[in-house]
């Protein structure tokens, strides 16, 4: 069975969506990527959307909305975006805070930066789950 990760952040609209797209997109033959936050936002955050559009072609917009903690399954890895409040509690075999600042409301060049780090990160962890690594059971 794949092993299933979470992004996690607050409001689940920037960050943590654009892990969950990255984590399909380079990776859904390691792990099932999911996203989701404490409290929700009406729409994703838009500079995020047109700057994975930009970079990888993917339109977050028709496959991804907004989600609580409780929309998505039980994972085994449980990966915090970074949260300067208090970061959600989800249980996980698993958990890392990757650390990483909210680029909202800053310029492109910040969630140009911010996209990149998180495809690295998704790589290094696909990385990491294939060899065994990380420790599930």
């Amino acid at each position: 069975m794949k092993t299933k990760v979470a992004f996690i952040c607050v409001h689940n609209s920037c960050r943590s969506q654009m892990a969950e797209a990255l984590g399909k997109f380079y990776r859904s033959d390691v792990f099932e990527s999911y996203s989701a936050g404490t409290e929700t936002k009406p729409q994703i955050n838009q500079d995020a959307v047109r700057i994975i559009k930009d970079l990888y072609n993917i339109d977050m917009n028709e496959t991804q909305k907004s989600k609580l903690l409780s929309d998505i399954p039980e994972v085994d890895i449980v990966i915090k975006m970074g949260c300067n409040v208090v970061c959600p509690i989800l249980p996980g075999k698993h958990i890392e805070d990757w650390g990483l600042d909210d680029p909202s409301g800053k310029s492109d060049e910040e969630f140009i930066k911010t996209a990149k780090t998180i495809e690295e990160k998704v790589k290094e962890l696909a990385r990491r789950i294939e060899n065994k690594e990380i420790k599930l059971d």
